[in-house]
């Protein structure tokens, strides 16, 4: 990246201090304005620390050479840049044979995250019923099916496209979907169903086989045939390498279509997400948009244009780097820390533990009916001694119940989790 000259007027030095909100009259040395910003970030949370997100947040020192390289190289212009264009593709096979899909058939490509990967999801779930599946001569409201669990993408993709939400609330006996609970909301109107596998709340992987299964059922007893997408922003990163027999993915006829997120456990520094569909038929063509500004005709099928083609080669990087048993010995790593951090947990007696670890290596616990203090008290304690944690309410017909949530990434060793145990029995114990 080319140098850019100081700004500073000379006489005029630049004033140590940046008015917040305002352009200063001068600029100043490019350290100088490195430093403005480093105090003002000072405060925040080191990400290491941060137990709140499930974006990666540490690289070794090739990731950030690599990405610092790439970075101005444009994505969506493939007549320039050719090669990235390829490597992308090759992450898309790549991913369509860990997701049991052929490698020859998938199609999809990168996003700036699952975000945009389920919009373009629900997108293509919506034209399709629209053409194929819509009653005749109907004006009905298409709806879609998904858990309370799910994502606030999913909402916002119902808002936007004016689709009818329809929420499977969580309960007692399930934090997700169940198959009972999908078919009784599905009719002729639905468009999809979204399974997720691995929830933000905690952990869980949704039984997506079972949802299957139910939906293929309705489909046989009723006509009202029903396409499966599945929300694996973190799970699709983890399941294919620590459980190749689960059936989750495009070995499931009725899935139609997977997105996952890169930046999450792909190892790879914000933003990127995948979107794959099984087939060319599947995502349908009225996604497809040719364009020439770039000076050829090209078909364009994501919703965000520019974009810098980094993430896509250190996600190649990463495939390259680590392999499949390098993926699968970093995500084990961190399921058994989580593993023993909600058993260790378990024995401190003031909590039900929601989410153990064992499937996305996430520990979600409530408090029981008999303790006196509150979560957010434990939180602000552990907030105290550097550690974010968040506390958040569970989905409607449970929002009472509050949940302390620890995610575990590869940077958490052992030594960090005993030293998180640490100030949590301390808070238990008291002084």
């Amino acid at each position: 990246m080319s140098g850019r000259p100081a700004v500073s007027r000379p006489g005029t030095p630049a004033s140590t201090q940046v008015p917040p909100g305002e352009l200063p009259e001068h600029g100043r040395e490019a350290s100088a304005a490195a430093d403005v910003l480093r105090k003002r970030m000072g405060g925040d949370t080191p990400p290491a620390m941060n137990l709140a997100t499930f974006l990666a947040t540490s690289y070794e020192p090739e990731v950030a050479q690599l990405f610092n390289e790439y970075l101005e190289y444009n994505l969506v212009d493939r007549d320039q840049y050719p090669a990235a264009t390829e490597i992308e593709q090759q992450c898309v096979r790549i991913l369509g044979g860990l997701w049991s899909g052929d490698p020859k058939s998938v199609v999809g490509g990168a996003t700036t995250g699952s975000s945009e990967a389920a919009l373009l999801a629900g997108t293509s779930l919506l034209r399709r019923w629209e053409h194929n599946s819509r009653p005749r001569g109907g004006n009905a409201r298409p709806n879609l099916v998904f858990g309370s669990n799910a994502h606030v993408c999913w909402h916002k993709f119902c808002r936007h496209w004016n689709v009818e939400p329809r929420v499977v609330p969580v309960g007692e006996q399930a934090l997700h979907l169940t198959p009972e609970s999908v078919t009784e909301l599905c009719d002729e109107n639905t468009i999809g169903v979204v399974g997720v596998l691995g929830s933000t709340i905690d952990g869980s992987y949704e039984p997506i086989a079972e949802i299957a299964t139910a939906l293929d059922e309705l489909a046989d007893s009723s006509g009202v045939d029903v396409p499966l997408h599945i929300d694996a922003a973190s799970g699709g990163f983890v399941a294919p390498f620590l459980d190749p027999e689960l059936d989750w993915d495009f070995r499931l006829p009725r899935v139609q279509s997977i997105n996952a997120s890169g930046h999450k456990y792909g190892l790879v520094p914000p933003g990127l997400g995948w979107m794959l569909w099984r087939n060319r038929q599947a995502r349908t063509g009225w996604l497809d948009f040719r364009t020439n500004y770039l000076g050829s005709t090209r078909t364009h099928h994501e919703l965000t244009f520019s974009r810098s083609a980094a993430p896509v080669v250190v996600q190649y990087y990463n495939f390259v780097r680590l392999g499949f048993e390098g993926y699968r010995a970093t995500h084990a790593r961190s399921r058994e820390i989580a593993a023993m951090l909600a058993d260790a947990l378990a024995e401190t007696g003031p909590f039900d533990i929601l989410g153990d670890g064992r499937q996305l290596p996430v520990v979600a616990l409530r408090l029981r009916d008999h303790v006196q203090w509150k979560l957010h008290e434990l939180s602000d304690h552990l907030g105290q001694l550097g550690w974010s944690v968040p506390v958040y309410a569970l989905p409607p017909d449970m929002e009472d119940t509050d949940v302390l949530r620890v995610v575990v990434r590869d940077d958490m060793t052992r030594e960090k989790a005993e030293s998180l145990l640490k100030s949590v029995r301390s808070f238990v114990t008291g002084p």
